[in-house]
């Protein structure tokens, strides 16, 4: 299983952090074992002081598919949720500057957050989604995923291209503006329309 996650899909988000808006989208992948298990707190590792928030809807394939056309994408998934794609920034930002690879920023141990799977047929229009992230009971996320520069099925074609897609791989869409720093004992609750998806403590 991979987990396969796209960069600037916002335009909002791309300006926070002062990055051109792509004309192809931005595409980096991430192992299972940043997965963080059920249950579980995220601790924040010890090789960053900035580790930022970054909530995103998420698809899980359900077929195999090479070469898709975006026509037919809506086949290849059904279970939809939110997720969090934690991201070492201080760290991040180093990587970059010296033009080097992202993983290690994105793809350490418990970095990605995965809420509960839900069947996209119970939503009148997929690409029209409100996903939210409250921090502490406050909202610092929020948007409606019809302001997504590329839709789902958009970004399911574009990977089909390079990656073979299998049953159970995950896709992370891109993070809406808002992103930020989290501390010790805060707690993050992701939302999918109104429905609580995940909640978690940090440590």
């Amino acid at each position: 299983m991979k987990i396969i996650c796209f960069a600037r899909n916002y335009i909002a988000h791309a300006k926070e952090l002062q990055n051109e808006v792509p004309k192809e989208p931005v595409l980096f992948l991430k192992p299972d074992t940043s997965i963080l298990l059920k249950k579980q707190p995220f601790f924040i590792p010890d090789f960053s002081t900035e580790i930022h928030h970054e909530i995103e809807l998420i698809v899980k394939i359900n077929k195999v598919g090479k070469y898709i056309d975006t026509k037919f994408a809506n086949k290849y998934y059904t279970e939809i949720s939110v997720g969090i794609d934690f991201t070492a920034r201080d760290l991040q930002a180093k990587l970059a500057k010296q033009g080097l690879p992202w993983e290690c920023a994105k793809s350490f141990d418990g970095a990605t957050v995965l809420g509960k799977w839900v069947n996209k047929n119970q939503f009148k229009d997929i690409n029209s989604l409100q996903i939210k992230l409250e921090k502490n009971q406050e909202e610092v996320q929020s948007v409606n995923t019809e302001k997504m520069i590329r839709s789902i099925d958009e970004l399911i074609a574009y990977a089909s291209k390079y990656f073979t897609l299998k049953i159970g791989d995950i896709l992370f869409t891109g993070t809406p503006a808002g992103v930020g720093k989290v501390n010790e004992n805060d707690v993050l609750t992701g939302f999918l329309e109104e429905q609580e998806m995940f909640n978690i403590k940090v440590k």
